[in-house]
């Protein structure tokens, strides 16, 4: 990786007037944005469907893309929606936050009448083609949700005993009487995939990459716990007996129950990771990197037993080391992968990022945090490693300023970042990062502009009020681009694109 910088902004907080951010005309601006301000990388989180709580990281699929990323104004332009099908719907009031609750209540019946405005067009090759190439998760996805409905969407595991157990009669039954639903399921899959690949294909011929991201594990609400048992420690009912968390630490004195199902690693071991090479496989055909978040849980992991009260119940358990990583090498080659190696790191983590290679993170407004020598000030990082104000799990830099931050701390920074008059606290951690020595430093949006926390992200271990931000429209301005690209420039980041030809990537 060269010297070179990006952005950090999921789709959903891209604007429109359809709610949620899309693969539409304001992913393409956006896209030439970075263009002109000679970014590298567009970093974005999860692209799976979402579940409970609405997290990218709790998904019922480690594959199905988020149909709410579909975008209505193209399905118009392919002639599978009519403007009086849209008009009049309510997508929330508020251009800056997503409201999950109407966009689940309404978008479905909108894409239910493109799915049958597609299936009277007759399908076409590329259609076929598509459920060829992705059957072994498509059909099982497909199965899960339709079945899931008649249920009321209940998780699996409130089924009854046919459905829960997949007993072959019920399920013969249920691809019968589920036609139209199955279909449903299949075809927007369809016109995700569509819609993102053209997308990407658009970002790559501008010379900018993607950095998408790979959640550690799956949600037990999830197609993988239903149709693929064995690769979880379970009991013969197909319940978790052992779920993830974190232990008790500084922030949580329960630590965190995050009640995700843990792997049965010698499962894994023993079919040599075929499952994880799929799934590296796959995600290596939406981006061009791949964040592996809680990458520390491949070397040991924070496992809980389904009983628990708390996380604090909870052990530390090895998990596969690096015989994972050379098995998907092995396979697949040399991938461009990015550790996320935050958190309670020991040497035997560090030893097993080093020995893949992978670069890891480095979180500056951590480095303010200690007012010691801490390891997250920019003196200590490494060429090899990503330099990020902060993720979608922090604070923003000005909300961090105003909300947590002591008075300690900001002089620290002041005199280690030499900050100016003109500058912003956001401004200031953004110059840090790029003036750092770290191959790659990566903006997030909302500290580009200058917000606060009520633009944050994602507070780890709340429900509610996360994964909702959501830039306006005047926001994108010319004002902010030539702002980043006077940066980009000044610390030698900028992405020296020259035009190439279509083919070097697609």
């Amino acid at each position: 990786m060269k010297r070179s910088s990006g952005v950090l902004m999921h789709i959903s907080s891209l604007p429109n007037k359809y709610g949620i951010g899309s693969f539409g005309q304001s992913a393409y601006d956006f896209v030439d944005f970075l263009y002109e301000s000679k970014q590298k990388f567009w970093q974005i989180l999860p692209l799976t469907t979402t579940s409970y709580g609405d997290s990218p990281y709790q998904s019922f699929s480690a594959y199905a893309g988020n149909p709410y990323f579909i975008d209505l104004d193209c399905l118009q332009e392919e002639g599978l929606l009519k403007a009086e099908e849209i008009e009049g719907i309510d997508f929330g009031e508020n251009n800056q936050s997503i409201d999950y609750g109407l966009i689940f209540k309404n978008r479905q019946t909108i894409l239910d009448k493109a799915v049958e405005a597609f299936k009277r067009k007759n399908f076409s090759e590329e259609y076929h083609q598509f459920l060829l190439e992705n059957n072994h998760w498509l059909e099982p996805f497909a199965e899960y949700m339709a079945i899931k409905e008649t249920f009321g969407l209940k998780a699996w595991y409130e089924w009854d005993e046919p459905a829960r157990k997949r007993e072959a009669g019920a399920m013969n039954k249920y691809r019968e009487d589920l036609a139209d639903r199955l279909d449903y399921y299949r075809i927007t899959q369809f016109f995700f995939k569509q819609q993102w690949q053209k997308l990407k294909i658009y970002a790559n011929q501008k010379g900018i990459e993607i950095i998408g991201d790979i959640p550690i594990y799956v949600a037990r609400d999830s197609v993988e716990m239903w149709s693929q048992p064995e690769l979880f420690k379970v009991d013969n009912q197909g319940n978790p007996t052992m779920v993830a968390g974190t232990p008790p630490d500084n922030f949580s004195e329960d630590g965190q129950f995050w009640g995700n199902p843990i792997y049965d690693w010698e499962y894994h071991r023993k079919q040599n990771y075929e499952w994880w090479i799929e799934r590296f496989k796959e995600s290596f055909k939406l981006y061009d990197w791949v964040r592996i978040d809680h990458f520390r849980g491949f070397e040991s992991f924070w496992q809980v037993p389904i009983t628990a009260k708390t996380s604090a119940e909870g052990s530390w358990t090895k998990g596969p080391g690096y015989e994972l990583f050379a098995n998907v090498k092995k396979t697949l080659g040399q991938l461009n992968i990015i550790a996320e190696d935050l958190g309670f790191m020991t040497q035997e983590v560090i030893d097993m990022r080093e020995k893949t290679g992978f670069p890891g993170m480095k979180i500056l407004q951590f480095g303010f945090d200690d007012l010691g020598d801490s390891p997250d000030l920019p003196h200590h990082y490494s060429e090899n490693s990503i330099a990020y104000v902060g993720t979608h799990d922090n604070e923003t830099a000005i909300g961090w300023a105003i909300d947590t931050a002591s008075p300690e701390s900001l002089r620290k920074l002041e005199d280690y970042l030499g900050k100016l008059e003109s500058e912003s606290i956001a401004d200031c951690l953004n110059r840090g990062i790029a003036m750092s020595t770290s191959c790659l430093a990566v903006y997030r949006m909302q500290d580009l502009l200058n917000l606060d926390n009520h633009s944050r992200m994602n507070t780890p271990s709340t429900l509610g009020g996360n994964w909702q931000w959501r830039m306006t429209e005047n926001q994108l301005t010319d004002g902010l681009k030539n702002i980043l690209l006077k940066l980009t420039q000044t610390y030698y980041r900028e992405n020296h694109f020259d035009s190439l030809s279509k083919e070097q990537f697609i």
